[in-house]
C-alpha cells in the first residue's frame, strides 16, 4: 500500500527557512516522480516543485524559483523541500504526491496518483 507522509511544516518569520520532508512507503512501477503542493487559504492547490525519482531532475514553479530546492534519497525514500527567505505568500497547507513523470517533472493535480495528508506552513511576523 502507498503511503506518503509529510513533516517539518511549522511558523516562521518572514526571511526565514523551513525544511519539509515526504516519506514514501513504496514507489510503484511507473509512479516515478514526486511534486510538492502548496494551497493557502481560499486558493487551489497548486504544484511548486518536482523530481524524477529515477535522475533526480527537477523543475520548479516560476514563483519558488532560487528560494525552494527539492531532493530525494532513494536509500530513505524521502523527498525533501528546503525553503529559504520565506514570504507571507508562502504560507499554507503543503502536501507532497506521486504520480507518472510522464508529461513533465512538475505534477499537475489531475496527474497525482497518491496524496500526503498534507503539513502547514505559516510564514508570518
Amino acid at each position: 500500500q502507498v503511503q506518503l507522509v509529510e513533516s517539518g511544516g511549522g511558523s516562521v518569520q518572514p526571511g526565514g527557512s523551513l525544511k519539509l520532508s515526504c516519506a514514501v512507503s513504496t514507489y510503484p512501477v511507473d509512479w516515478n516522480c514526486v511534486s510538492w503542493f502548496r494551497q493557502g487559504p481560499g486558493k487551489e492547490r497548486d504544484e511548486v516543485a518536482g523530481i524524477g525519482i529515477t535522475g533526480g531532475a527537477t523543475k520548479y514553479a516560476d514563483s519558488v524559483k532560487g528560494r525552494f530546492t527539492i531532493s530525494r534519497n532513494n536509500a530513505k525514500k524521502t523527498v525533501d523541500l528546503q525553503m529559504v527567505s520565506l514570504k507571507p505568500e508562502d504560507s499554507g497547507m503543503y502536501y507532497c504526491a506521486l504520480g507518472s513523470c510522464r508529461g513533465g517533472l512538475l505534477l499537475s493535480r489531475a496527474r497525482v496518483a497518491y496524496w500526503g495528508q498534507g503539513t502547514q506552513v505559516t510564514v508570518s511576523s
